[in-house]
């Protein structure tokens, strides 16, 4: 069905009495009163444009009212699965067998492009655990992560995001792994490439440059490169299992690097948010960074407004945008809090989805789903 058509179905059956929409809640599940406005503005923003959305929400506390639009299939979700890299490093520091004063001491093997501070050390500094877990959480600092990952070690990381998440959650890979298997789809030695390489490769803007640069790297013609683009690359490697859009109910396989349910993302937020995670003292501190967060300004934090409290993480990759978090509205007894989970896929210029973030925040806002308690 196309993106027109849904829209106008969801209008006719809008204009029914008691009509059920599709996706605005789980099987079994009554569907929220606030879910038929919300799930008409969904379809109205997917026939407007090129991307692809999905949105989990989950109201915490009494009632848990859910909506879902595709949250049961699998979506990549880039840099959310740091929240469960944090979440191991916290829980460590609350068991006593690390402090986040121990440092670690950055090496030019260690660099991964992207974002942040820590790219800008010089090799041979040393970095609190504290001073790579902000930056990993608010500006999206991949260097930081992976160097986290090395120190916390990956199965732990993967054991703690499964039990939160109830499963559904494709394996969490460093970073740098991300980069070799996208560009391996184009040659199988880039897997063997280095963080520097790719921060090299990065630099060189203009696609048709980036591959000659990597033909080059890998001293092989260009004729060898198995796919004519980069964005045929990252295709591939979202359909190897990462995040091709899946079937409803889908498992995430072996191949699902960095890719899981939205449903599942929210379970593992929910556990945060309910302080089954973590103890409370290192639950107010995980909020308290989320809510600095300062990558993706431009999403769901700007459509939800300044009366909204958002304690979140971004993610973002090749036509991939993501933003999750718990939001929050009221005080006490009358607070409001709202898991929510939302991505889109499709549209390569990562502005656009930003936008479409926005309005989805937006029609969050407009549904009601915030109206505070008496």
């Amino acid at each position: 069905m196309s993106r027109r058509m849904m829209a106008m179905l969801v209008g006719l059956l809008l204009a029914l009495p008691n009509a059920a929409l599709p996706g605005t809640s789980p099987s079994g599940t009554a569907a929220p009163t606030w879910g038929p406005v919300l799930a008409a503005r969904l379809a109205a923003l997917e026939a407007e444009g090129n991307d692809e959305l999905g949105l989990h929400l989950k109201v915490l506390g009494e009632g848990g009212e859910r909506f879902s639009w595709r949250d049961d299939e699998i979506w990549y979700l880039a840099s959310l699965i740091k929240v469960p890299v944090a979440v191991e490093l916290l829980a460590r520091v609350e068991a006593g067998e690390l402090s986040l004063d121990e440092t670690l001491v950055l090496r030019e093997r260690d660099y991964v492009d992207g974002a942040g501070p820590t790219n800008w050390a010089e090799p041979g500094t040393a970095l609190t655990l504290r001073e790579l877990l902000e930056p990993m959480l608010t500006v999206s600092d991949n260097t930081a992560s992976d160097l986290l990952i090395a120190r916390l070690g990956l199965a732990a990381v993967n054991d703690r995001a499964q039990a939160l998440s109830g499963g559904g959650l494709g394996p969490i890979t460093p970073l740098i792994e991300v980069r070799r298997e996208a560009y391996g789809q184009l040659h199988p030695a880039a897997r063997i490439l280095t963080g520097m390489d790719f921060i090299r490769l990065r630099r060189v803007e203009e696609d048709a440059a980036r591959l000659d640069a990597l033909a080059q790297r890998l001293r092989v013609p260009h004729a060898a490169l198995a796919l004519p683009s980069l964005d045929d690359a990252f295709e591939a490697y979202y359909s190897s299992g990462a995040s091709s859009g899946g079937s409803s109910g889908a498992s995430v396989g072996a191949t699902g690097l960095n890719a899981g349910r939205l449903d599942a993302f929210g379970e593992l937020l929910a556990a945060i948010g309910e302080g089954r995670a973590l103890g409370a003292a290192a639950t107010a501190d995980l909020l308290a960074i989320m809510e600095q967060t300062i990558s993706g300004e431009a999403r769901l934090r700007a459509g939800l407004g300044p009366e909204i409290r958002f304690a979140h993480k971004t993610g973002t990759q090749h036509r991939r945008t993501c933003d999750a978090g718990i939001a929050s509205r009221g005080e006490g007894a009358a607070e409001r809090r709202l898991v929510v989970v939302a991505c889109t896929r499709g549209e390569r210029d990562s502005k656009r989805s930003e936008r479409v973030l926005r309005k989805v925040g937006r029609a969050i806002l407009a549904s009601g789903v915030f109206r505070l308690k008496e």
